[in-house]
């Protein structure tokens, strides 16, 4: 059984070029110049006796896919194969902001927010003050009031009361919010104080 070599990610990105043959300063017509000629040489059908070139055949295709795509071709300049792997994990256009994040002055601010807010689990710095954990979140005025709960057995009561006095009556009002204050005049209207 043979043992597969285990590949590091570098961030330096000059190994494809150097499959190549060629510097970081390479034009297009550099790369598929010198990838046809490899790729001739190194092809498995006209080297059938040599295991090798097969393998070598790979690195060639894996290296002319990465340097002909622009966009891939940057990533792989500026953070190497580590930056190929995140854009294949997280999209390409996240490469720049998962290396941002994984900075250490981000990974600083992170911490000292963390300290200050005492919430390490907020995506968002700013929302441990009002959204997930609500320490500091402002209390709308009717949390408190005993008077907005109700309970199924009163509420029961009400429906059942309600179906026996009003059969026919159509509603004709609104909806009460339970914190304003209410009189009954003599016909079973509401008024609002």
């Amino acid at each position: 059984m043979s043992e597969q070599r285990q590949r590091t990610l570098s961030t330096s990105g000059e190994a494809l070029y150097l499959v190549l043959g060629l510097d970081k300063t390479c034009s297009q017509d550099d790369i598929k110049k010198s990838y046809r000629k490899l790729a001739l040489r190194y092809h498995p059908d006209k080297n059938p006796e040599n295991p090798d070139a097969t393998d070598k055949f790979k690195e060639l295709n894996n290296a002319h896919c990465v340097l002909s795509d622009a966009t891939k071709r940057n990533i792989y300049d500026k953070y190497g194969s580590l930056g190929l792997y995140v854009a294949q994990q997280f999209g390409e256009e996240n490469v720049n902001t998962y290396f941002l994040l994984s900075s250490w002055w981000a990974k600083g601010l992170f911490a000292v927010c963390g300290v200050l807010t005492g919430c390490y689990f907020c995506c968002c710095l700013c929302c441990c003050f009002n959204c997930c954990c609500g320490k500091c979140k402002p209390h709308t005025p009717g949390d408190d009031d005993p008077d907005s709960y109700a309970s199924p057995e009163d509420l029961e009561e009400q429906i059942r009361t309600d179906m026996e006095t009003d059969v026919d009556t159509p509603i004709i009002t609104q909806p009460v919010n339970a914190s304003e204050k209410t009189q009954l005049i003599g016909d079973g209207r509401r008024a609002y104080t």
